[in-house]
């Protein structure tokens, strides 16, 4: 990606947090994929373990989706994220 900041080389802070709600909630990235298809997200597998690995751009509506799906707020998602960020 042309122009794209990293932060401790990872393109987004909160991939540790999505799966670790994801594995709160016993769900695999297959059966976590077929939940965001169902809001209009598509998002295989291959692009979740590279969310997860802070190896891709979450975008604001996906954060935004799960959030939803995990039954959790932007700010709970969010938390610690500007130390990971800054360590």
């Amino acid at each position: 990606m042309k122009n794209t900041i990293k932060y401790n080389g990872k393109l987004n802070a909160i991939g540790n947090r999505i799966k670790e709600y994801r594995k709160q909630n016993k769900m695999t990235q297959e059966e976590l994929s077929k939940k965001l298809q169902l809001y209009g997200i598509d998002l295989n597998k291959n692009s979740l373990q590279r969310i997860e690995r802070g190896d891709r751009i979450i975008k604001e509506y996906e954060l935004a989706v799960f959030c939803d799906v995990f039954d959790v707020s932007a700010d709970e998602m969010l938390e610690g994220c500007i130390e990971t960020l800054i360590n």
